[in-house]
C-alpha cells in the first residue's frame, strides 16, 4: 500500500509498505484523510527532538472501519466513521497510576515516536478507535488537535467567571477558544494574523488582539479594567509567548502551557511567587476530550472549510509542506487525501 515517509530533514517521499492485518483485539481502518500538524512540520524541518527518523507522519485522522479482529466489541463495525486516539500508555508509570494516560512517561504518539497514519490503511487496538458518526471522514481529521485545546481548558479549570487569554490561534488554540467559550468564559484571542483572529471571534472569542499591531499589555489592561486575565493558555511555544503568559496573567492566576519552546526561556521568577501563580503543562488529550469535541461538532453548523487551508494528495504532500514552512502563520490545517 501507499504511504508518506519523512526519511530525513526537508525530505518526503511516497513509499510502498505492506498492508497491515487486524489481529485479535485490533481494528483495521481505511484512511480517508490525515492532517499535517505542527509536530509534522517540525519533523520535516529537523526541529522535532522527540521524533524517531525515518518516520511515517500523521496522527490527525479521519477513517472508516474496514475490518475488526476477534474479540472486538460489537459497537465497532465495518463502515463506521471514526477518528483515532493516537497516543499509547504503559499503564505502569506515575502518570498512568494517576489515570492521566495522556501524559504517560513512555507515550509513543503516532507519527512521532512510531510510524503514523499517513498510509492507506492502519491497524490499532480497538480501545484507540473513537466513533464519530455524523461527522464526515474529512472533518474527523480536525478532532484530535481541537481535543488538545479542549484538554488545556480543563487543566486551567476555566469557569464562567474567568477571563481567558489564548495565545496562538492555530487548530489547538482554536480548540481552547471554543471550549473556554462553551464554559462561559470571556475569551481574548491573541495572534499575528488577522484572518485567524477573525475566525477566533466567529467560534467564540469576545476580543481579538493582533500582537504585531497592538500593545498587548495596554489592551489587556483596558479589557480587564487593570486586573489582568485569570487564565492564560499558551499555544505557540516560543520564549516571547512564554514570557507574555507570565507577565500578563493576573495575580493568583493560572497559566497553561501547551506549546513548548525549542530553546531555553529566561523568566522573572519573582512573578511566580509574587503573583502566587498556578503554572501547568498540558499534553495531548484524554478520551473525554475527544468525546467533548465530537459532541460539540455534531451539535452545530461548524465552519469546517475555513479551517482547512489545503488538501493534498500523497504525491503533492511535500509541496504543501514546503508552502507551510515558508508561511506558517497562514495555515490552519493541511489535509492529505488517501482515498
Amino acid at each position: 500500500m501507499k504511504a508518506i515517509q519523512i526519511p530525513a530533514t526537508n525530505e518526503m517521499q511516497v513509499v510502498a509498505i505492506d498492508k497491515p492485518v487486524a489481529k485479535a483485539g485490533e481494528v483495521l481502518v481505511k484512511i480517508h484523510y490525515v492532517g499535517f500538524c505542527g509536530s509534522d512540520l517540525n519533523t520535516f524541518l529537523g526541529k522535532n527532538p522527540m521524533v524517531k527518523m525515518p518516520v511515517i507522519p500523521g496522527h490527525e485522522i479521519g477513517a472508516v472501519i474496514e475490518e475488526v479482529g476477534e474479540g472486538v466489541p460489537s459497537t465497532l463495525t465495518p463502515g463506521m466513521i471514526v477518528t483515532v486516539n493516537p497516543y499509547t500508555n504503559c499503564g505502569k508509570c506515575a502518570s498512568c497510576r494517576n489515570r492521566r494516560f495522556n501524559a504517560c512517561e513512555h507515550n509513543e504518539t503516532l507519527g512521532v515516536q512510531r510510524n503514523g497514519a499517513m498510509a492507506e490503511y492502519l491497524v490499532l487496538p480497538w480501545e484507540k478507535i473513537i466513533p464519530a458518526t455524523g461527522i464526515s471522514p474529512r472533518d474527523c481529521a480536525l478532532i484530535e488537535p481541537m481535543s488538545v485545546g479542549f484538554h488545556a481548558v480543563s487543566n486551567g479549570q476555566v469557569t464562567d467567571i474567568d477571563t481567558v487569554m489564548v495565545i496562538g490561534c492555530g487548530m489547538v488554540g482554536m480548540g481552547a477558544i471554543i471550549r473556554a467559550s462553551l464554559r462561559g468564559a470571556t475569551v481574548i484571542a491573541v495572534d499575528l494574523d488577522d484572518e485567524k483572529l477573525a475566525l477566533a471571534k466567529e467560534v467564540g472569542a469576545t476580543y481579538a488582539i493582533n500582537s504585531m499591531k497592538e500593545d498587548v499589555h495596554e489592551r489587556l489592561q483596558e479589557i480587564t479594567e487593570g486586573f489582568g486575565v485569570d487564565v492564560v493558555i499558551e499555544a505557540v511555544g516560543s520564549p516571547i509567548t512564554y514570557n507574555m503568559a507570565i507577565n500578563e496573567v493576573a495575580f493568583t492566576g493560572r497559566v497553561v502551557f501547551i506549546g513548548y519552546a525549542k530553546s531555553e526561556v529566561a523568566f522573572q521568577t519573582k512573578l511566580f511567587v509574587q503573583k502566587e501563580l498556578c503554572i501547568r503543562g498540558s499534553r495531548n488529550a484524554l478520551p473525554e476530550d475527544f468525546r467533548a469535541v465530537i459532541r460539540y461538532l455534531k451539535g452545530r453548523d461548524f465552519p469546517y472549510a475555513k479551517f482547512i487551508s489545503k488538501t493534498a494528495t500523497p504525491e503533492t504532500a511535500i509541496e504543501a509542506m514546503q508552502e507551510w514552512a515558508s508561511a506558517p502563520q497562514k495555515v490552519f490545517r493541511i489535509l492529505v487525501d488517501f482515498q
